[in-house]
C-alpha cells in the first residue's frame, strides 16, 4: 500500500470515529421508533377507529379527522391513563389556553409517558401555569398596517387568514389568537389585506399563514392565493403550515393540483421531532414536492423535545429524505405559558456547531432568534474566528484545528 492511500485510510477511520456515537444512537432510535409505529401507533389507531366507529376511508379523510379532534380531558382519558392530578391539571389549563389534537396525532403518542415528546407538544401541562413571558412577544398587534397583515420588513409581509389549526401546539407563539372556537378572517378583512398589498408596490413576497391556512377549504384558499398571485409586483407566495405533520390527510391530490397552478409557490412546515416523520407525513410531503412546491422546515428548539444534537441531526437528515429542506431553527420565543420549553442560546449554538462537518450542509438550517417586539430575525452562528487583522485571519475548523489564511 502506498503512503498516500495509507494516509487516506487513516483519515477515513478518524472521520468515521466522529460519528460513531451518532450512528449507534440512530440505530437504537430507529429500532425503538419502528416498534412504536408498527405496534403501538397501529394499536392506538385501531382503538381510536373502534371508539369512533370509523372506517379506514374515514380515518384518511381530513374532514373526519378535524370533526373528531380530541379537545376535552374526559375524552382524552378514554385513551390515555391519567392520574387524578394530571386530569385536574389538564382541566385547569383548558380554562386558560385552548387545546386540541387530531386522532391521527394522538395515535402517535405514548399512552404511558406524558413526557414523551409527541405528548408534550400536544397536551397541556402544569408548567403552563407559569405566567412569565408575554402573550404577544413579537408585538404583532403593532405591526399590522391593514387587517390580517403583519409587516416587519421592507419588501415582504404576512397575511393571517385564520386562527384555526388541526392541533394547538403547546409552544404556539400565537396562542392569544386561538380563542374558544375556530375563526376564519372575514372576506372584508382578507380583501382589505390584499388591497393593501396592491397599493404597496415594494411588497414582492407574501406569506399566507394563521393559524394554519390549510384549514381553509380548497376553494377559499385558492381565492386568496389567486388574488395575491394576480398582483404584478408580488414575485413569490409562501404558505406556512403544520398540517402535514399533525393531519397529513389534508394533503390531498386535489389540494396539490390546485396549489400547482400558482407557482412560484413555496411552503414552510414545522417538524420538531423525528417521531413526527411517519409514513403518512412523509407521503404528504412527497405529494407536495411532486406538485413542484419547494418545502422548507422551520423547527423550534424545545427543551425536552429536540434540544439534543443527535435528535436534530436525525430529524434534519430524515427531512431531506422526505424532500424537505431544513430552513430555520428558531430559538423559542418568550411566550406566556411556554417557559418550560426555553433553552439557552449557548445550548442552541453548541448543537449548531456539532452539526457542521458531521452532516451535509443541506441538513444544517439557519439558527434564528426573533428580536422582541417585531424587530426581525437575527441569525446566530458559532464563532470560528480566533483572531484577524488586515493581513490574515486565524480560523478554527469544525474539528477544532486552527488554520491561518493570509489576504
Amino acid at each position: 500500500m502506498d503512503e498516500k492511500r495509507k494516509i487516506s485510510l487513516e483519515r477515513a477511520e478518524k472521520l468515521r470515529s466522529e460519528i460513531e456515537d451518532y450512528l449507534a444512537f440512530k440505530a437504537d432510535f430507529i429500532q425503538k421508533t419502528e416498534e412504536i409505529r408498527d405496534v403501538l401507533s397501529k394499536k392506538h389507531k385501531e382503538e381510536l377507529m373502534d371508539y369512533f366507529g370509523a372506517t379506514e376511508e374515514e380515518w384518511n379523510d381530513w374532514h373526519w379527522q378535524l370533526h373528531h379532534r380530541i379537545s376535552s380531558v374526559s375524552l382524552l382519558s378514554k385513551f390515555i391513563k391519567l392520574s387524578p392530578n394530571q386530569y385536574s391539571t389538564i382541566e385547569e389549563i383548558s380554562c386558560k389556553y385552548r387545546w386540541a389534537t387530531t386522532p391521527y396525532y394522538l395515535s402517535l403518542m405514548d399512552y404511558e409517558d406524558m413526557n414523551y415528546p409527541i405528548n408534550m407538544m400536544a397536551l397541556p401541562s402544569a408548567y403552563e401555569n407559569d405566567d412569565s413571558g408575554e402573550l404577544d412577544p413579537m408585538s404583532e398587534e403593532y405591526t399590522n398596517p391593514a387587517p390580517c397583515v403583519t409587516r416587519r420588513y421592507p419588501n415582504r409581509l404576512i397575511i393571517n387568514v385564520t386562527s384555526s389549526c388541526a392541533m394547538f401546539c403547546r409552544h404556539c407563539q400565537r396562542r392569544r389568537r386561538i380563542g374558544e372556537s375556530d375563526r376564519i378572517e372575514s372576506e372584508e378583512n382578507i380583501s382589505a389585506a390584499i388591497e393593501y398589498i396592491k397599493n404597496t408596490p415594494e411588497i414582492r413576497d407574501v406569506l399566507i399563514t394563521g393559524g394554519d391556512p390549510l384549514m381553509l377549504p380548497d376553494e377559499m384558499l385558492e381565492s386568496i392565493i389567486s388574488r395575491v398571485r394576480a398582483i404584478e409586483h408580488v414575485e413569490i407566495v409562501r404558505i406556512g403550515s403544520r398540517v402535514p405533520v399533525t393531519m397529513p390527510q389534508r394533503i390531498t391530490q386535489e389540494l396539490c393540483d390546485m396549489l400547482s397552478k400558482y407557482h412560484p409557490l413555496f411552503m414552510n412546515l414545522q417538524f420538531n421531532h423525528p417521531g413526527e416523520l411517519t409514513g403518512d407525513a412523509v407521503r404528504a410531503c412527497e405529494r407536495l414536492a411532486d406538485a413542484g412546491i419547494p418545502l422548507g422546515n422551520q423547527m423550534v428548539f424545545l427543551k425536552g423535545i429536540n434540544n439534543d444534537k443527535y435528535i436534530v441531526q436525525l430529524l434534519n437528515e430524515g427531512l431531506l429524505k422526505a424532500r424537505v429542506r431544513p430552513y430555520y431553527i428558531f430559538h423559542p420565543k418568550q411566550v406566556r405559558g411556554t417557559k418550560h420549553f426555553e433553552i439557552t442560546v449557548e445550548e442552541g449554538l453548541k448543537i449548531m456547531k456539532y452539526l457542521r462537518g458531521r452532516t451535509s450542509g443541506l441538513a444544517i438550517p439557519q439558527y434564528i432568534v426573533n428580536a422582541p417586539h417585531g424587530l426581525g430575525k437575527i441569525p446566530l452562528l458559532p464563532n470560528y474566528i480566533e483572531e484577524s487583522d488586515e493581513e490574515h485571519v486565524k480560523l478554527k475548523t469544525w474539528e477544532g484545528c486552527e488554520v491561518e489564511i493570509e489576504y
